[in-house]
């Protein structure tokens, strides 16, 4: 057996290496989640999917394409508002490869082009309004990025899936104006509340003065007209009554057909009333003559009584 030369060795090494590099450039396996773009001889071949793929050696070249959802963080930057405010903004731009041929060859760095054009288009946006609508309208913002961004990011074959902004940090100034006039508006809310409270409180106690009063004169309504009433009843009664007791007496005398003496008699007990009464003042009627023409028949007829009488105890 005759002995292998060094020449003979270096060949067979050299000869094991080319195949070594032949099969690692011909078999490449693409991870899932990533594409691989294939150029034979310097122009698109086609686009090979997660898996292992053959290359022919030496003519094909391939470029691996990220296609997930990469968030991408930008440095924080200073931005001018339309009022000239100065302001520190970072903000998060989630995009995604769509066509992997327009990004490779349609720009020369996508991942760059994306950043580069998140900052300007974050200067544009900011530059069109001012402070306190770039504080209050953060998801206005976020939709006008993400529309401005995709008309330019659709040649690119990227998908600008939405953005996202994290910080909006006016100057120091700025913040302790913005917080004296919130302490402002927060007193003038409180004054407003307790004035408001006091104007409430001021009208139901008006109002149930107003109820009270409404009530009590209802009652002295009510009650006056209940005493009306009652007076007026009793009127009534005591006016039934003596009408009853004139209508008794009327028949009583007319029944037992009184004579002038009786009645003469009558009349002089009611003027003996009239005088025994604890009044100043006495009336008398104005028919004294006959009173006292029927004090003279009644005198007459005592003094005939009185000799009868006498003869008959004789």
């Amino acid at each position: 057996m005759t002995p292998i030369s060094l020449w003979e060795l270096v060949v067979a090494i050299l000869i094991v290496l080319f195949v070594i590099m032949v099969v690692r450039l011909s078999v490449r396996v693409i991870q899932q989640g990533w594409v691989g773009v294939v150029k034979r001889l310097g122009q698109f071949h086609s686009v090979r999917q997660p898996g292992v793929t053959f290359l022919v050696p030496f003519i094909d070249t391939m470029v691996s394409v990220d296609m997930r959802e990469r968030p991408r963080t930008g440095d924080r930057q200073d931005v001018i508002t339309k009022d000239n405010v100065s302001v520190v903004v970072n903000a998060t731009i989630f995009s995604q490869v769509v066509d992997p041929r327009a990004a490779l060859f349609n720009v020369s760095d996508y991942v760059l082009a994306v950043d580069n054009l998140s900052r300007t288009t974050l200067r544009a946006v900011f530059g069109e309004m001012t402070l306190d609508e770039c504080l209050s309208q953060r998801e206005a913002i976020n939709a006008r990025l993400q529309a401005q961004m995709e008309s330019v990011t659709d040649k690119w074959g990227v998908r600008i899936s939405r953005v996202e902004i994290l910080d909006i940090v006016p100057p120091q100034q700025i913040l302790q104006a913005m917080a004296l006039q919130k302490q402002a508006d927060q007193e003038k809310r409180a004054a407003i509340l307790q004035s408001e409270g006091q104007q409430q409180s001021q009208i139901n106690s008006a109002e149930g003065q107003k109820q009270a009063a409404i009530k009590q004169a209802e009652g002295q309504k009510q009650a006056a007209i209940l005493y009306a009433e009652g007076q007026k009843q009793a009127a009534v009664l005591e006016a039934e009554g003596r009408a009853r007791a004139i209508e008794t007496v009327y028949r009583a005398i007319k029944t037992n057909a009184p004579t002038p003496e009786l009645l003469a008699v009558l009349q002089l007990d009611t003027l003996a009333k009239f005088a025994s009464s604890p009044n100043a003042k006495m009336v008398v009627p104005v028919e004294t003559s006959g009173l006292l023409g029927a004090a003279q028949v009644l005198r007459s007829v005592l003094d005939g009584v009185g000799p009868v009488g006498e003869g008959s105890g004789r």
